[in-house]
């Protein structure tokens, strides 16, 4: 197949696993799409497609608009994008990088084997649900005040470490080690302030969780070393945000710039990628206030896995430190940051926004934290709660294909509607614990049927592709033990 037609969409294939959909009419970029066959099919059966084309009549756009192999249809900017922008001559877009401003992952290692957890299951499941806040709305972890939130805000996880709750590794092993200096608390209102104060240290709802999980395979001895991932290791993976908080200051900024910026939006086909441009004092402070989010919800991971090594400690009758509970890493994938990238021979700054979309730095990259510069950065995707999930390291060919990025997760192909009407949530969970062995607590049954693992692409495809293009090689795969959702 070198052509793919779907809805008056024509993609060209430019070589395996690439297609591109040529630049026409408001388009200011052609658009790539990073799949197999199989996958495109998945994405093109909702407007994951046309929202990618809509995408590219940003202003600024380098290169061309890109969809990852997990792909689908989000509010504006399709979940699985990426697109650079100018940082001069282009923009920054909050619908480009969503309501929830830094929903990322974060894996912490143990020196536990399966063998030591089995039996204690529903023990540990039971206990972490009852002390790792989740759920819609939910208390924290920490319950503060206003003034407190904005020491979060500007502190990232050197807040966590100055008041007890992190450590100087989990600072080393964070992107960004868990701290954005353009961070500016001021330019968060007042309200996402409020929705935040009771929320530091939770999970939500929807596709965040807590997962216990054991690693059934290593592809690469060496790099797994690295990692410090071995077969039958216990690891737990943390998904969440930034909450009600991120939620909010999205929202702020995307009716400010209705109000400020209406002539832009009017030349956009969709008024969710409602964008700032560079240079612009609005681009400037929602660029402040996406930081902000960004150290909330690194705070908000570090405090889940604070509580976390207390469950274990519960557990298992001994330290953190005596189960080398470590952080591996913590990756964000719904974020705009600042970046020098080669374009056409030229090294330029950009917005690089990535919508459900991964960093995946390749190896002696500087921003790899030194730890993994020799291997590359460490990227984890995670699948459902019925198949496994991956760690991958950023791959050498990233940078020229996809501004060092790659896939976030599996991508969901149905809705949370469909989801519902076609599963029954206490079968789902009954089904995964006899026959998979796998434990798994929500706050309703409704949350589990929404989460299926038959809502997803299959992620082992996702992840193959990745590695077949080179943007995020496999180095190991984990399979869940407990789950907690909200």
């Amino acid at each position: 197949m070198t052509t793919f037609e779907t809805d008056g969409i024509t993609l060209h294939q430019v070589e395996e696993y690439i297609w591109e959909i040529p630049q026409e009419g408001g388009m200011r970029a052609p658009a790539r799409v990073f799949a197999s066959e199989r996958l495109l099919e998945e994405i093109a059966d909702d407007k994951t497609l046309e929202q990618l084309q809509n995408a590219t009549h940003l202003p600024g756009i380098a290169k061309y608009g890109i969809c990852m192999p997990d792909g689908h249809q989000g509010y504006g900017f399709p979940v699985g994008g990426v697109g650079a922008f100018d940082a001069e001559e282009g923009c920054i877009s909050p619908g480009s990088v969503g309501y929830d401003i830094n929903c990322g992952v974060r894996m912490m290692e143990t020196n536990l084997s399966y063998d030591d957890l089995q039996g204690r299951e529903e023990e540990l499941v039971d206990s972490l649900f009852a002390n790792v806040p989740s759920g819609l709305g939910a208390g924290g972890i920490v319950e503060t005040d206003v003034e407190t939130i904005e020491e979060i805000l500007e502190g990232g996880v050197e807040w966590a470490l100055e008041n007890g709750y992190a450590v100087e590794d989990d600072l080393r092993c964070c992107e960004d080690e868990g701290h954005r200096e353009e961070a500016d608390a001021s330019k968060i209102t007042q309200k996402a302030k409020d929705r935040g104060k009771n929320q530091v240290g939770s999970l939500g709802s929807g596709n965040h969780f807590l997962e216990v999980q054991r690693v059934t395979d290593v592809f690469d001895d060496e790099i797994g070393s690295a990692y410090g991932l071995s077969e039958d290791q216990i690891v737990v993976l943390i998904h969440c945000g930034s909450r009600g908080l991120g939620h909010q200051t999205c929202n702020d900024y995307l009716r400010k710039i209705e109000q400020q910026h209406q002539g832009l939006l009017n030349q956009l086909p969709d008024k969710e990628l409602a964008a700032a441009p560079a240079g612009s004092q609005l681009a400037e402070d929602y660029y402040g206030a996406m930081n902000a989010a960004i150290n909330f919800a690194w705070v908000n991971r570090q405090l889940i896995m604070h509580r976390t090594r207390k469950v274990f400690e519960r557990v298992f009758e001994r330290s953190w430190e005596a189960m080398e509970m470590e952080l591996l890493y913590d990756v964000a994938h719904n974020i705009a940051k600042k970046e020098t990238h080669e374009v056409d021979d030229e090294k330029r700054e950009y917005f690089v926004h990535r919508k459900g979309a991964t960093r995946a730095f390749p190896a002696g990259h500087s921003e790899v934290p030194e730890v993994y510069r020799d291997v590359g950065q460490p990227v984890i995707i995670p699948g459902s709660m019925g198949t496994g999930s991956y760690v991958l390291s950023g791959g050498d060919r990233s940078m020229e294909l996809t501004f060092g990025s790659t896939a976030h997760g599996a991508g969901r192909v149905m809705s949370r509607t469909q989801a519902k009407s076609d599963y029954w949530g206490e079968d789902v969970r009954d089904e995964l614990r006899d026959q998979q062995q796998i434990y798994v607590k929500a706050d309703s049954g409704a949350t589990v049927a929404e989460e299926a693992p038959g809502v997803y692409k299959d992620v082992d495809e996702v992840v193959r592709v990745s590695d077949e293009l080179g943007i995020g090689d496999k180095v190991a795969r984990t399979y869940p033990v407990c789950n907690i959702k909200g």
